[in-house]
């Protein structure tokens, strides 16, 4: 369901960051907490592995790992994994195949490293890139990625991602993982046209129901298979739109999810979540071109996937305000048309909330951390990956 801001959230921000200079991003810590809360109730008492990329922030990430149901790292980069693995976790995952081979030589070559971090393989091609092109290769942990997607005929439903999809393949992935002198410990299924589509009619809500039933029965045939080869240490899926489903499957011993914590627009549209925006940023109004218009400074953070306007920032609805459709979010400034224009001088801020997750993060160097605990007020910073100098791609 589309949840309209019930409160006036902006003029809240605007007041307890006003010594604060913009453009900022906020984190909304009470909103945080709820959402956590919420995503474990949702995982039925599977944890949940927390999708660093969907944070991009230490400090918020390990306040996650904070909370009673979430556990582990799914990071998305090896160099990412190595820098929490010298950082001392020791329960990391890579979700997506590398080719990186300093960085897979460094983690194969690292007695200290290697037993913390699993690495992602798709296929028999990547197992033999890795075991050609990176020294020492040998008892390197992996987990092997099976496409999740929903076929109907020649339809394909969901994201491209693995070409392994059926027990055989999986089989055959493990086997020369094994012949190879790899470690295959886990398996991970990302079901994207479940967890990553809105309920945006009921076409999608059938095709959602079917692609869960499709899924957890093949996905049972591939962890049996898979078993038979290899002591699994985990079988990971789901992600913040399917946990409510996914945790169903008794074949699972983890999920995942992240996005969820700070609740971007493309949650809005899910049936059965009921996240709280907890993540914003704020743009400060540096014309006023004319009579219903302001331009802001900056905005232009658009999300990554298919384009079109569910990927661009939207202003918070209180504000009265929405881009202009010729321009959208510009690169340095953004013009906004609406009655709450009249309403701004120079100086003022608009709150917008991003469409997707960590992507925020590689615009600013720190999350400014606020809270209602003890009246509204900024309890603190939180670093972003970039804030601390790393960029992960």
């Amino acid at each position: 369901m589309s949840r309209r801001l019930s409160q006036p959230v902006a003029a809240r921000l605007s007041a307890v960051t006003a010594g604060l200079t913009a453009p900022l991003a906020v984190v909304d810590l009470d909103a945080f907490d709820a959402n956590a809360a919420t995503l474990t109730s949702l995982a039925g008492g599977l944890p949940i592995r927390v999708a660093t990329k969907s944070l991009r922030s230490r400090a918020l990430i390990e306040r996650a790992l904070a909370h009673d149901g979430f556990a582990g790292l799914m990071c998305y980069a090896v160099r990412e994994a190595l820098w929490w693995a010298g950082a001392g976790h020791t329960n990391v995952m890579v979700a997506y195949p590398s080719v990186d081979v300093p960085a897979l030589t460094r983690l194969a070559t690292d007695p200290a490293l290697t037993p913390a971090v699993t690495v992602m393989v798709d296929s028999v091609e990547h197992v033999d890139f890795i075991a050609r092109e990176v020294p020492g290769h040998r008892g390197l942990r992996v987990a092997v990625d099976v496409d999740a997607s929903l076929r109907v005929g020649p339809a394909h439903l969901g994201v491209r991602r693995s070409p392994t999809r059926t027990p055989g393949d999986v089989e055959a992935v493990i086997r020369r993982a094994q012949e190879r002198g790899l470690v295959v410990t886990g398996l991970m299924f990302y079901d994207a046209q479940i967890a990553g589509l809105p309920d945006s009619s009921l076409v999608v809500r059938r095709m959602k129901r079917a692609s869960d039933s499709e899924l957890r029965e093949r996905r049972g045939a591939v962890v049996s298979a898979a078993r038979a080869l290899a002591d699994l240490e985990f079988v990971n899926a789901g992600g913040t739109g399917s946990l409510h489903v996914t945790h169903l499957d008794s074949s699972l011993t983890e999920l995942a999810a992240g996005s969820g914590l700070y609740a971007p627009t493309l949650f809005d549209g899910y049936d059965d979540l009921a996240l709280r925006p907890a993540a914003y940023f704020a743009a400060p109004v540096v014309r006023r071109p004319g009579e219903g218009l302001v331009t802001a400074y900056g905005g232009g953070y658009i999300a990554s996937g298919p384009p079109g306007w569910s990927r661009v920032p939207s202003p918070l609805p209180e504000q009265d305000l929405e881009l202009l459709r010729r321009e959208g979010a510009g690169e340095v400034q953004t013009p906004l048309r609406g009655s709450g224009a009249d309403r701004l001088s120079l100086g003022d801020r608009i709150w917008f909330r991003h469409a997707k997750a960590g992507e925020l993060a590689e615009r600013f160097t720190e999350f400014v951390l606020v809270s209602s605990d003890g009246g509204d007020r900024v309890v603190g910073r939180a670093a972003t990956y970039r804030g601390e100098g790393q960029c992960f791609g």
